[in-house]
């Protein structure tokens, strides 16, 4: 039997072979991190050094990381945190960051996804506290987002900047020093490691309220008992981004013969934010007639999985409020799907998708013309 092909590293990265070890050998540990004998600090042990490689992962102290059940919290606990400051958004953050504060200020994004800077400065000087929040790579299209520049825009307005680096993480550095972020939210999964852990980084001088109030743990920035498995694996797939970091370009030559071939293959294709510097791990494909979500099941039923969007809604595939912000109609936004590559992505698994969208589209396209 031919095996599938994965190519939805966005939605969640396979778990490494590394930090599958690691969480199993951290199955033996029976304490809670917060009690005081022998078992307890065994598993506080385990937990400091989870808590030093994420750190690492973007140059900061580890006391200024508070883990989190994942990226969704901890944009929450980034956007919520700060009562009293006025919120803004770009318009193509994912759902965990509109949804936070469904009435942020939302800032447009020019035809390639990229924010309007401009438009930032003009919200800014209108005054009054306020927290930015940008992310640094967009999950659908790949687009890198200016963050360093906004980040000097909103510190010149004494705005704070929170930045959701959960697809950047393994794929771009990520110094919180270099980038200029107040705050930065990263994910175990989408470097390799469990879901149920994430991490909210907090620069100094700012203290979040909690949104889970209890205990003493995290620094009582987050109450309940840490989730220990889970971060033991998000600290060993921290340490392991390093070497994602040095296969970077290798998987954006890949991405790049992927997206050549398809358009060498598929009259009417377009790649989403090709305009824009993209992480290499990324192509979002329109093929304008052809739902997106036809597209993902005629893939899967090849062997091939990608998406149609984020995948965060229950398996639900709506049209793509990233698209629609760059200015798509409808009938683009709602044709595209997500190819994201990862650390298992190889030539091969290109070849197949390749040969496999090439068919899907000549089958589908021709019913969409009739």
């Amino acid at each position: 039997m031919t095996a599938r092909v994965y190519l939805d590293y966005n939605a969640s990265a396979p778990l490494k072979p590394a930090v599958k070890a690691a969480v199993a050998a951290a199955l033996d540990l029976i304490g809670n991190p917060s009690s005081v004998h022998g078992h307890g600090r065994a598993a506080r042990r385990a937990l400091d050094e989870a808590r030093g490689a994420v750190a690492a992962l973007a140059g900061v102290a580890p006391t200024r990381v508070v883990f989190t059940s994942g990226g969704t919290e901890a944009n929450n606990l980034a956007l919520r945190g700060f009562p009293g400051r006025r919120v803004l958004v770009s318009a193509v953050e994912h759902d965990s960051v509109l949804g936070a504060v469904p009435d942020a200020e939302r800032l447009p994004v020019d035809a390639h996804g990229v924010v309007d800077l401009m438009a930032l400065e003009r919200r800014l000087a209108e005054g009054g506290p306020a927290l930015v929040s940008l992310q640094r790579v967009n999950n659908e299209t790949g687009v890198i987002q200016p963050v360093v520049e906004a980040a000097r825009i909103a510190h010149a307005h004494g705005a704070v900047l929170h930045c959701d680096a959960v697809q950047a993480a393994g794929r771009l550095p990520l110094g919180m020093a270099a980038l200029g972020a107040d705050l930065i939210t990263l994910s175990a999964h989408k470097i390799g490691g469990p879901a149920g852990a994430g991490a909210l980084l907090v620069g100094e001088g700012l203290d979040p309220q909690p949104l889970l109030r209890g205990g003493g743990q995290e620094r009582r920035r987050r109450a309940g008992t840490e989730n220990l498995l889970g971060l033991v694996g998000f600290g060993a797939a921290a340490a392991l981004a390093a070497e994602d970091l040095a296969r970077a370009a290798d998987l954006a030559v890949l991405r790049d013969s992927l997206q050549a071939q398809v358009l060498n293959s598929v009259p009417g294709v377009r790649v989403m934010g090709a305009g824009a510097e993209r992480v290499g791990n990324v192509a979002c494909l329109a093929l304008p007639g052809v739902p997106g979500e036809t597209q993902v099941m005629a893939l899967d039923l090849a062997g091939i999985s990608v998406s149609a969007g984020a995948a965060c809604s229950s398996g639900k595939v709506k049209v793509s409020h990233v698209l629609a912000a760059m200015g798509a109609d409808a009938a683009t936004a709602g044709s595209a799907v997500r190819v994201s590559l990862g650390w298992g992505s190889g030539a091969a698994d290109v070849e197949r998708f390749v040969a496999a969208y090439a068919a899907m589209a000549a089958r589908l396209s021709g019913r969409a013309a009739a």
